[in-house]
């Protein structure tokens, strides 16, 4: 059995690689930062142009047909450099939820143009309880006569404010549904909000009475909830993935300044607490990377505990990340703190991160659950006896 990446996904990842460091040095991320929108159009336009939009997506919808460990190999890339931008939200979020829940021909029309660059979606989950489940969606949808009529709130969607597209979690009378929401119709809109990561955009999404017709139904009604823990699972192991690419990165700025920066005349890397502190960085780094790769292989082959590893992978990350980060500003001292350094944007988006999707608490208490209602091997045995 072969554990590493093909020769064709490590070529993929040296093409992003060369292609992020040219298009997206750090001067276009603190450009971003300033700006409202989040990101330039020729930057977007020239990814689309390489198929990284529609990478995941099957080729009879305009995509590359790739898997989400491919995915996962750009995603490292895009963490090293933090990209900002929505091309998470529209790969990762709203173009995953039409791919995992919408019917075909709701694929055949929004897929290949999410491909293409053309339209840009987005995924709204979260609300004022903070749960990233079915259990914590409380907009409502009320059935009309032709469709339905969307009313409430939707905290901390990412870009919403640049998408065509709202993928929208509500409650209907039988269960949670998902509604595909155009953004500049009558009722709904977006609030910019003041956030810790300035690289990643997040929105205030309000709908008042807003009205829908039930082919924006996507899939079935009544049946979101499978849907959306699915979308979740797999939306965690690309963020997981981006995350992995920074704390990566981090390391890498950490150690190269240890080997520079002297203090008593010797490079700060030949003493023993430094030493330390970079081994304990590159295991955590490492260790990241072991539970994102399999997780991103258990939910591409839709294997049964592909949501335990995704809430493995998530808890690890979140905690990893952040330590990394805030490790690696300890070692680069006074100068970690200035707002000339990068080294803040990365903990700035390690702590978003972090709560993204769950923090490593929320996602412990997953697999806790996850481990509880399986049976276990004796159990098991005995009910097949």
């Amino acid at each position: 059995m072969d554990f590493g990446f093909s020769e064709e996904q490590e070529l993929l990842r040296k093409s992003a690689a060369d292609f992020l460091n040219k298009e997206c040095p750090m001067t276009y991320v603190r450009q971003m930062m300033e700006d409202e929108r989040g990101y330039a159009d020729e930057l977007w336009n020239k990814m689309a142009e390489l198929g990284w939009m529609g990478l995941i997506y099957p080729e009879e919808f305009g995509g590359a047909g790739f898997s989400i460990v491919d995915l996962v190999v750009v995603l490292e890339e895009m963490g090293r450099v933090s990209l900002p931008g929505p091309f998470f939200s529209t790969v990762c979020l709203g173009g995953l939820a039409i791919l995992e829940a919408g019917n075909s021909a709701q694929k055949q029309k929004l897929l290949p143009e999410v491909a293409a660059g053309r339209r840009k979606a987005t995924l709204a989950v979260l609300e004022e309880n903070a749960r990233w489940d079915e259990k914590g969606v409380k907009l409502t949808a009320r059935k009309t006569g032709k469709g339905y009529s969307l009313s409430g709130t939707k905290l901390f969607v990412p870009d919403a404010h640049v998408a065509d597209i709202l993928v929208c979690a509500a409650r209907t009378s039988d269960g949670v549904t998902l509604f595909l929401i155009d953004r500049q119709q009558r009722g709904v809109s977006t609030t910019l909000l003041k956030t810790m990561d300035q690289t990643r955009k997040l929105c205030e999404v309000r709908l008042e009475k807003v009205s829908v017709s039930a082919e924006a139904v996507l899939g079935a009604p009544g049946k979101g909830g499978e849907a959306l823990s699915r979308i979740l699972d797999r939306s965690k192991v690309a963020l997981c993935a981006e995350m992995c690419g920074g704390a990566q990165k981090v390391l890498d700025m950490t150690v190269e300044y240890a080997k520079v920066r002297e203090q008593f005349g010797r490079p700060i890397g030949s003493f023993q607490a430094i030493q330390h502190k970079c081994a304990n960085m590159l295991v955590q780094v490492e260790s990241a990377k072991s539970a994102t790769y399999y997780a991103a292989w258990a939910v591409a082959n839709a294997v049964p505990e592909a949501p335990l590893a995704a809430a493995m992978a998530k808890a690890y990350c979140s905690d990893a990340y952040r330590q990394v980060t805030a490790e690696g500003i300890q070692v680069h001292g006074g100068i970690g703190f200035t707002w000339e350094h990068d080294m803040h944007i990365y903990f700035k988006r390690a702590k978003g991160s972090e709560v993204t999707f769950g923090d490593a608490t929320w996602n412990r208490e997953l697999v806790a659950q996850y481990t509880l209602d399986r049976p276990s091997s004796s159990e098991q045995q005995a009910s097949e006896g």
